[in-house]
């Protein structure tokens, strides 16, 4: 009920939509305990009284009946069914701005095909669920209770007899609904599933050719997939079972009422069309009753996938501002580390790390893959929290500066690259929204962009498509430090920045990020030795420590691990580059 509750509110907003449609249920609904009433008296005018003006209007007040009735089941399809659709993209709004603003960890720890299953096919079982319920209760549930005064009204022994046999309902369909909600949430997590190999497999299809993954991956999307037929066949049979097991419980009460009252009426305590009237309106109890359990079916598939839906909207950012953060206004950028640990689950990635980047200054991190260089700058832009130590911009704490104005201290070139299905304009507009064209075409020309972006079909305005995949590596990492460039920000982290560029992209860039680098404190990330060699400062990490520090020079003369990764990239003859 909690759950149910919880979605009703989402569909508040739209009280009025609901009301129309209520409205218009409750009179489809009225209509058949009136129908059922109307039977006896109609008979009697027709076949007794001979009747030949009621017999004669018979035929028109049926299908005016009918279109009254089309008409207030079209008003409650479509206001019900809207609502719910109104209400569902509330949900999907809410769910997608709470993905976006939970923490980097959270995306560690879920698939993003999951993530995707949830706002697409979660939410549209919900909203299933929800508008069929509603509508049960307005439609069928008034149906139903309309209907028992009729048949009591005709005879209330016969009515007790016929309706003796409905608690018996109850049982098989708490137990059929509880097994359709553990099924479907499991089916539900199945989906994810699938829909995680999909993305996967798409995002990576140029591996999966390189590769001739074709077979394997499509094996496993089948075994995925297969996996959740079994799981959502378990959903079918549960829900097939239930109209069945009403219909032979019914059955009983209904071969009941025909005896006894078949035994009434030949008994003359009881006529033939007060019967039949009888039998008419019982015949139209079951229906609304079975439509109700349907319903109930239903709502438990909705709630199994509204309980996934729930955990992301209930999931807790623990990266989240203080409560008396502050909006970082200083223009001193120096950044320090003091004995700064980081632990992932159960194990040190940083360990008792501690340095100081001035203003101004390039602080190169290098080391071998997995020493801690790309966690330590995360820290700094606070995708991840210290587990313990400090770290500094200025004056202040990092924990304490609001996030919003601590993103706008940094510009982020990752070894990814990063780019939406958009125009080129708008990807490097990203770094700034609202720049002008003029400083977006300054942008680009500093990352050496504007040459290869004029020479697209439609310049700027030109289409890149999925993850820029209408680029090659090194223009889509220019794109990238355009974005970069356009955002101005005094603290720059680069990861691998020049990665993806050929020997002539990377002078040209470098020379730009030369410029860009003046006065703003940097931190680069680098494997490719050569692009560093004049940092202020290089940091050596190992296994989450800080093994050396120095420059150039000073840490080729000590001899240590940098020097071996150095002589392993530019041979044993060291005095080229020292």
């Amino acid at each position: 009920m909690a759950i149910f509750k919880r979605l009703v509110l989402y569909m508040k907003p739209y009280w009025w939509r609901i009301l129309i449609a209520g409205l218009a249920s409750s009179a489809y609904g009225g209509l058949d305990a009136a129908f059922a009433y109307m039977v006896e008296p109609l008979l009697k005018k027709i076949f007794v009284t001979k009747d030949m003006f009621i017999f004669t209007i018979l035929p028109f007040a049926i299908i005016l009946i009918f279109i009254f009735r089309a008409t207030t089941r079209y008003l409650n399809d479509y206001f019900m069914r809207t609502a719910a659709q109104l209400a569902v993209q509330d949900v999907r709004n809410e769910i997608f701005k709470k993905n976006v603003y939970l923490d980097l960890s959270f995306f560690n720890r879920n698939q993003a095909g999951s993530l995707m299953s949830r706002v697409v096919s979660d939410v549209s079982t919900m909203q299933d669920g929800v508008g069929g319920l509603i509508t049960g209760v307005f439609r069928d549930a008034l149906g139903l209770i309309t209907l028992l005064g009729v048949i009591f009204y005709r005879d209330w022994q016969l009515a007790l007899i016929s309706i003796l046999v409905i608690p018996l309902t109850i049982y098989p369909a708490g137990v059929l609904g509880k097994k359709i909600k553990l099924t479907a949430r499991k089916g539900q997590d199945e989906a994810g599933l699938f829909a995680s190999i999909l993305q996967e497999t798409l995002s990576g299809i140029k591996v999966v050719k390189a590769f001739s993954l074709e077979e394997v991956m499509t094996e496993r999307f089948k075994a995925a997939n297969q996996k959740f037929y079994s799981l959502f066949r378990k959903t079918i049979k549960y829900s097939a079972l239930s109209s069945p097991v009403m219909e032979i419980i019914t059955s009983l009460g209904i071969g009941a009422v025909i005896f006894y009252g078949g035994s009434k009426v030949m008994a003359n305590k009881m006529t033939a069309p007060e019967f039949f009237s009888f039998i008419t309106a019982m015949a139209l109890v079951y229906s609304p009753l079975k439509k109700l359990i349907n319903a109930y079916n239903e709502m438990q598939r909705c709630i199994g996938a509204s309980e996934r839906v729930f955990e992301i909207i209930d999931a807790v950012p623990t990266i989240i501002d203080a409560e008396d953060a502050s909006i970082l206004e200083t223009k001193d950028n120096r950044v320090e580390f003091k004995n700064v640990y980081f632990k992932y689950q159960d194990e040190f990635i940083l360990n008792n790390v501690s340095l100081v980047a001035e203003k101004g200054e390039m602080v190169a991190l290098v080391g071998p893959s997995g020493g801690g260089k790309t966690t330590l700058v995360s820290l700094i832009a606070r995708f991840f929290d210290a587990t313990n130590g400090q770290i500094t911009i200025g004056s202040h704490d990092v924990r304490e500066i609001k996030k919003s104005s601590l993103m706008n201290q940094i510009a982020l070139v990752d070894q990814e690259t990063i780019l939406f299905h958009d125009t080129i304009a708008n990807n490097i507009r990203y770094g700034r929204p609202g720049a002008s064209d003029e400083d977006l075409t300054k942008a680009a020309k500093a990352a050496y962009a504007e040459d290869f972006i004029m020479a697209m079909p439609e310049g700027y305005q030109t289409e890149i498509g999925d993850r820029g995949v209408r680029l090659s590596g090194g223009q889509r990492q220019r794109i990238c430090i355009a974005r970069a460039i356009l955002k101005n920000a005094p603290i720059l982290i680069l990861d691998e920045a020049t990665s993806a560029l050929d020997t002539e992209s990377e002078q040209m860039v470098q020379k730009a990020l030369d410029n860009l680098m003046t006065n703003r404190t940097t931190f680069v990330i680098a494997h490719r030795l050569s692009t560093v060699l004049h940092a202020d400062k290089i940091i050596v990490l190992e296994n989450g420590r800080i093994v050396e520090r120095g420059t150039h020079k000073e840490l080729i003369k000590s001899e240590g691990l940098y020097s071996r990764l150095c002589a392993r990239q530019f041979g044993d003859d060291l005095t080229a580059i020292s």
